[in-house]
């Protein structure tokens, strides 16, 4: 549920609006236990993402570092590449691009190699890969 929260201090360009209040949205989501409230809950709900929002943006407005700042596409490039090191698969790449085939493919095909060897290393064999179109 919290997965779009997001490092927002410290870029350049500085985070927007908008994606300060998608992480206090996330969080208030988490606190409350629901992604959409009931209408008796909905005037606090609403409420309190606006002020969660508010202390974000005062929050990401106060902090003082001496780190350079960070840049968007590469802070999403090495969180692609640690989804990719960990098997967890990449939806979306830069610019709303899809994974290609090709590269769905080539990754299948690297954890079927791992499981064929580990299976030979135990001295078991493989499950049988199911192909679309196999009944």
């Amino acid at each position: 549920m919290c997965r779009n929260i997001k490092v927002l201090a410290n870029f350049e360009p500085p985070a927007t609006p908008d994606e300060v209040r998608a992480s206090a949205l996330q969080f208030v989501r988490k606190l409350s236990g629901t992604t959409k409230p009931s209408k008796a809950n909905e005037e606090a709900f609403n409420a309190a993402v606006e002020e969660v929002t508010a202390v974000a943006h005062r929050l990401i407005d106060a902090l003082v570092t001496n780190a350079p700042p960070r840049n968007r596409e590469v802070e999403a490039k090495k969180a692609r590449e640690r989804a990719i090191r960990s098997g967890r698969p990449v939806a979306r790449l830069g610019g709303g691009q899809r994974q290609s085939s090709l590269t769905r493919i080539a990754a299948a095909s690297d954890r079927r190699r791992q499981c064929d060897a580990t299976c030979a290393t135990f001295g078991r064999r493989a499950p049988a890969v199911r192909r679309s179109g196999d009944t």
